[in-house]
């Protein structure tokens, strides 16, 4: 009686054709990062002078409307006569100003055009602020 052992199969072949392909558009794409990353940069000591321009620092001021048209003015309630005053005081020295306008969705648009106009008036950036909801 003879007895036949099992064949177990033969080895897993791994298909190594496509493998050429993939690293040279790996090598492409990484070749093609590298030079964006650092284009063309020019390595040079300035000069330096006592007149140089002042920096100016920048700030950002807080102004909320609430739905019952409540202004607040970083976070404290003001009566909207005094927005612009408190704007001229943060603005003192060389201050880049930055308003940050938070507004309910309920108030009519001709409050926050106010603001804005303040902003216009005193050349002030000011930007509407949304919360994601």
């Amino acid at each position: 009686m003879k007895v036949e052992r099992k064949k177990k199969g033969n080895a897993i072949e791994v298909y190594t054709s496509s493998l050429s392909d993939i690293m040279f558009f790996l090598l492409l794409f990484f070749l093609i990062i590298s030079t964006l990353v650092n284009p063309s940069v020019i390595k040079l000591l300035l000069p330096k002078t006592q007149y140089a321009e002042q920096v100016t620092a920048e700030k950002n001021v807080n102004i909320s409307i609430t739905k019952d048209l409540q202004y607040y003015f970083n976070d404290k309630p003001v009566p909207f006569q005094d927005i612009e005053p408190l704007l001229v005081e943060s603005m003192n020295g060389n201050v880049k100003l930055t308003v940050i306008l938070q507004a309910d969705n309920s108030i009519p648009l001709q409050n926050v055009v106010d603001i804005v106009g303040i902003g216009n008036k005193l050349k002030v950036k000011v930007v509407l602020s949304a919360l994601k909801g």
